[in-house]
């Protein structure tokens, strides 16, 4: 079961009461292949459809959101970009390293505080090495962020990691195992 650690000092996530939008930004490699806003961004007809839906999604007290790997996907089409940011009370960002030469004008779209530009760079700068967890940044509505620990059992890990060598490992023993992938995580994560 994944749960979520404050601040990294134990305190539990208050609830932010109010209508919400979420974005979404990661910081990770991108993967091959297109995705629905990379698709979305080549229709102007779709940028309208999108700056519409975010619109007309909060006014009926809901929330449109949006995913994406690479912050271009968002800021490279001025409508959506528009629709978007300026309609997102919620942003939760990951791992922003890659980013931090640029950062600057990430953190101008966005509308960012210098105490949540420090807090986002600080993203999984300090792990302690011997947990499994990564860590979250989480803006409600420009008046509380902090970063969250998100940590999994070891065998959700296993299950989902995207780390090749792990990956490897747990085919390997499934392969020993007759093909049982799911004998080979219960096994890895045995303490």
């Amino acid at each position: 079961m994944s749960w979520f650690l404050a601040n990294r000092n134990f305190k539990l996530l208050e609830p932010y009461e109010g209508k919400l939008s979420r974005t979404v930004l990661r910081g990770e490699s991108s993967r091959k292949g297109a995705d629905l806003l990379d698709k979305a961004l080549s229709s102007p007809n779709m940028a309208a459809y999108l700056k519409y839906l975010y619109k007309t999604v909060r006014k009926y007290f809901g929330e449109a959101i949006v995913v994406t790997q690479e912050v271009d996907d968002i800021i490279s089409s001025p409508i959506v970009k528009e629709a978007i940011i300026n309609n997102s009370d919620c942003k939760i960002l990951l791992d922003q390293r890659k980013y931090m030469n640029k950062f600057d004008s990430i953190q101008a779209l966005l509308g960012l505080t210098d105490k949540e530009k420090a807090q986002i760079l600080s993203i999984n700068m300090s792990n302690n090495p011997s947990r499994i967890y990564k860590e979250v940044w989480i803006g409600l509505g420009g008046m509380q962020s902090a970063v969250y620990a998100t940590e999994v059992s070891a065998q959700e890990y296993l299950t989902y990691t995207t780390e090749e060598t792990e990956k490897l490992e747990v085919m390997r023993l499934a392969e020993k195992l007759g093909g049982d992938i799911e004998l080979a995580i219960k096994q890895l994560s045995a303490p």
